[in-house]
C-alpha cells in the first residue's frame, strides 16, 4: 500500500464580522435560486458550460474516487431524442405509475408529462453515476457513489445559480433511455437530466415558500 501523500493546505481566513457578512450574502443569494421551466433559446458560451461542470468537479466523494460523468448534450436531433423519450416515459407516469397522492403534490408546481424545455434549452447536462471504473480492463470499485454524485450535482446546481443560468433537476422515471441514446458504458447509470439556459422573458415561478430554520435546525 502506497504511503499517503499529503501537501499544504492554504486556509482561508476572515474576521468574525466579514463571515457574517459573507454568510448572510451567500444565503440572500442562494435563497434567490429557483427551479425554472421556461427557458431562452439563447446560446451559452462553451467556456461557461465547461466552468460549471469544473465547478462540479470539486465536490468531495468517496476515497475521491469522484464517481461520475457530465454528458454535456447541445446537439438538436439528440436533444429532440432525449426529449420525445422522456415524455413516454413521463405519460405513462401521470397516467398510472403515480399515486393519487404524489400527482396532487406536485399538482401546485403546474407540471405535466409534456417536457418542451428539453429542446428549449441550449445545453443539456445528463450525470451519470459510477459504481465501478474500469481501469486497464479491471473494476475498479467506487465508494458512496449515490452521496457523491448527489454532492457534485448540488455543487453543479450552485455554479449554474452562480453564473446567472437558470435550471431545474428533471428525473424521468425510468432513465435508462438516456445511456442507450448517448451511448454510455455499462458501468454508468443515468443520475439526473439537468437542462441549463438563461430564462425565458417575463418568467413565472410557482409561489412556494422554503422551511424556517427552527423547522430544519437542532441543536444538541
Amino acid at each position: 500500500m502506497a504511503d499517503p501523500a499529503f501537501i499544504p493546505y492554504e486556509a482561508y481566513s476572515f474576521s468574525e464580522e466579514e463571515m457574517k457578512k459573507r454568510a448572510h450574502a451567500l444565503f440572500e443569494f442562494m435563497d434567490h435560486r429557483r427551479t425554472v421551466r421556461d427557458f431562452s433559446d439563447r446560446p451559452i458560451p462553451n467556456e461557461i458550460l465547461e466552468q460549471i461542470i469544473r465547478i462540479a468537479n470539486t465536490a468531495p466523494s468517496g476515497a475521491n474516487k469522484q464517481p461520475w460523468t457530465f454528458c454535456m448534450v447541445t446537439d438538436p436531433l439528440i436533444k429532440q431524442k432525449i426529449r420525445l423519450a422522456a415524455e413516454a416515459e413521463e405519460y405513462e407516469n401521470y397516467h398510472g405509475r403515480m399515486s393519487e397522492e404524489w400527482l396532487e403534490d406536485l399538482a401546485h408546481l403546474g407540471t405535466d408529462w409534456k417536457k418542451p424545455f428539453l429542446e428549449i434549452a441550449p445545453a443539456l447536462i445528463v450525470v451519470f453515476r459510477k459504481a465501478y471504473d474500469v481501469v486497464d480492463g479491471k473494476k475498479k470499485k467506487n465508494y458512496y457513489v449515490q452521496e457523491s454524485v448527489g454532492l457534485a450535482c448540488g455543487f453543479l446546481l450552485a455554479a449554474i445559480h452562480h453564473v446567472g443560468l437558470v435550471t431545474l433537476t428533471h428525473t424521468p422515471s425510468p432513465m435508462n433511455f438516456l445511456q442507450e441514446i448517448l451511448g454510455r458504458p455499462d458501468h454508468e447509470k443515468p443520475f439526473l437530466l439537468i437542462p441549463v439556459a438563461f430564462p425565458a422573458p417575463n418568467v413565472m415561478v410557482p409561489n412556494i415558500h422554503r422551511k424556517n430554520l427552527d423547522e430544519v435546525l437542532f441543536y444538541y
